[in-house]
């Protein structure tokens, strides 16, 4: 071999992994702000990557995502949307409870959330036909159906008298829930009580406030609950008390039951707005994407430790019965 075409050789040889890793720099890149942690959020992030991937999009081939979890505390979504700008993400996934502290550090990278409680009463976005800014996403609806599931915790417990409502009353969307719990107990002739987190620590405190003759416990979901949804299911089994949720994912650890949207299925249509802006639409031209599956789940192992027993009828209605 000549010694020039042996130097040319080397040359190339060096160059290509400065190639590589400038192609791999210029990959579209998606930051994923998980609000609680990765193993709570296992299901939902296999359900986003997999529709991505069903798309076209092969993370670490034809885009990159950068994952950062903030376990449940509202102080990290600002220092991970932060960061987020300084890497010029393409477009930043993650929730409703995280969007607040994104929209205050960004108004320019796109923000989808796969599920909120009530986006429009929330300010994300001006209404779910036209959402304008840099904001869009799917509505889980759980301030909708909040009086549906207390119904359903009536049928299930027909001598119910007293329950208790949980939530994070430093979530504007929590609140607003926390109030159509109350307003539907209050029809049905139910003392409602509430209890009040902001913090992991105050969830051992709140349910110290229970009351005498609290039959059953409602969970309103959110990032701080998802963390911490295990421990609740335990406490309230504790106190022998009937829980419903608003997400499946949160009866596995102990809880009764749950009725809501899928939020797989709100992870997957995620992905869906994702594509899109990554070729080039504009969240303020997407329309927020409303659920079309509910489910009803129920747990009959704790029911058979709180000593319920589930009639034929309404296991009939259950969409998945967890034995």
């Amino acid at each position: 071999m000549r010694r020039r075409e042996f130097i040319t050789l080397l040359g190339g040889a060096a160059a290509w992994p400065l190639a590589a890793r400038a192609q791999q720099a210029k990959l579209p890149t998606i930051g994923f702000l998980g609000t609680s942690t990765p193993l709570n959020w296992n299901p939902w992030t296999a359900a986003f990557v997999q529709r991505l991937r069903e798309l076209g999009w092969i993370e670490g081939r034809t885009v990159a995502i950068e994952y950062r979890w903030a376990e449940g505390r509202n102080e990290r979504y600002s220092e991970i949307a932060t960061e987020f700008v300084r890497l010029k993400v393409d477009v930043i996934l993650t929730t409703g409870t995280a969007v607040p502290a994104a929209k205050q550090v960004t108004s320019t990278i796109p923000i989808v959330f796969a599920t909120a409680t009530d986006p429009v009463g929330s300010g994300f976005v001006a209404s779910l036909a036209r959402p304008g800014g840099n904001v869009t996403g799917s509505s889980g609806q759980s301030v909708d159906v909040a009086s549906k599931r207390v119904q359903i915790l009536h049928e299930l417990l027909p001598d119910l008298q007293r329950m208790a409502i949980i939530g994070n009353v430093d979530y504007d969307a929590a609140v607003r829930e926390i109030g159509e719990v109350q307003a539907a107990a209050a029809k049905l002739g139910l003392n409602a009580d509430v209890l009040e987190i902001r913090h992991a620590r105050d969830v051992v405190p709140a349910f110290e406030t229970l009351k005498s003759g609290t039959q059953a416990l409602y969970v309103c979901p959110d990032a701080l609950v998802n963390a911490n949804h295990a421990r609740i299911n335990t406490l309230a089994l504790g106190s022998r008390l009937a829980t419903m949720h608003g997400v499946r994912d949160y009866i596995g650890a102990g809880g009764l039951m749950s009725y809501g949207a899928s939020t797989t299925d709100l992870f997957r249509r995620a992905g869906d707005l994702v594509d899109k802006i990554l070729k080039g639409a504009k969240p303020a031209d997407l329309p927020v994407e409303q659920p079309t599956k509910f489910e009803l789940v129920i747990n009959l192992t704790t029911a058979k430790a709180l000593r319920l027993t589930i009639p034929e009828a309404f296991l009939l209605r259950a969409d998945e019965v967890i034995e």
